[in-house]
């Protein structure tokens, strides 16, 4: 049941998966919530206001603008990535976002990183976010939380995996072997809203999420299950995935070669949130089109 709450959190990426689940999660807990987009006639952005939130026209890359979407914030919420602008683009935005929250005087401020950013993974878009996480120490924030989320689950319903698996194959870059830890974007929405409502107590506090821990033949079985129709793995080779982007290439090597390391239990033990396992999570989600 939703609760009178008058603190205003700031989110950013409203219109993406990550930030569009927290914005949703803490309007239903009774925040008040200003969602911070490039376009406010998006689709997404238009659903979140009909719901009670503010949505501001932000540029994360000019700092008057995200300085004025932090004014008068009691929370924030950042979520950042290199799809659009790169790399160098992502981590500018998350100091500068982090700066900003600091002198608007930003009593909690929940970052989202990835997990495995501190292992010295190689892979640029994990390293960067160490870089961020880094820097997070010594910004003199009165409160702050990272949150570390696994691969996610939405993945297999969205326009990269979801056309071959509407041809029922799951086409990933992993080897049959390796285990692919991941976490559905609702309970990422859930450990943020948890690190809103006990800041003080999760001050500096760092948590890699994760739900469930599958090999990929193991989550064709799940999705076979989910979908009602025979879903078979069949690994891409890394040469393919190289050509069209060298960075998700070392992150495919890396994951089969390492691999993710969140203790999924210790952190459903530690914060009193269980996360969906995948074939909770395929039970429950809506597929882009109906199975046959």
């Amino acid at each position: 049941m939703k609760t009178e709450n008058k603190k205003t959190v700031v989110v950013t990426g409203i219109t993406g998966t990550q930030g569009n689940a927290v914005a949703r999660e803490l309007l239903n807990n009774g925040y008040e919530v200003r969602g911070l987009t490039r376009n406010p006639g998006n689709e997404k952005a238009g659903q979140l206001s009909a719901l009670g939130a503010s949505i501001l026209k932000c540029d994360l890359n000019v700092t008057e603008d995200v300085v004025r979407a932090l004014d008068g914030a009691w929370g924030a919420f950042g979520v950042f990535t290199f799809m659009e602008g790169g790399i160098a683009q992502e981590e500018a935005q998350a100091k500068r976002f982090a700066a900003a929250a600091k002198t608007a005087g930003v009593q909690q401020y929940v970052y989202s990183s990835v997990a495995s950013a501190d292992r010295k993974t190689g892979i640029p878009h994990f390293d960067n976010k160490a870089r961020v996480e880094e820097s997070l120490k010594g910004l003199g924030l009165k409160s702050y939380t990272v949150l570390r989320p696994s691969f996610f689950m939405e993945n297999f319903r969205s326009p990269w995996l979801w056309p071959a698996l509407e041809k029922g194959r799951l086409d990933i870059a992993l080897k049959p072997g390796t285990k692919l830890q991941m976490v559905a974007v609702g309970d990422i929405a859930r450990y943020a809203l948890l690190a809103f409502e006990k800041n003080t107590g999760l001050n500096r506090a760092v948590i890699d999420l994760a739900g469930d821990e599958l090999t990929m033949p193991e989550a064709a079985e799940v999705l076979t299950e989910a979908l009602g129709r025979k879903i078979q793995y069949a690994e891409t080779p890394i040469a393919a995935v190289r050509a069209a982007s060298p960075e998700m290439a070392t992150m495919f090597e890396w994951f089969n070669r390492v691999g993710l390391n969140a203790d999924i239990k210790e952190v459903a033990r530690k914060y009193g949130i269980q996360a969906l396992s995948l074939k909770n999570w395929a039970r429950k989600v809506k597929w882009p089109v109906a199975a046959h």
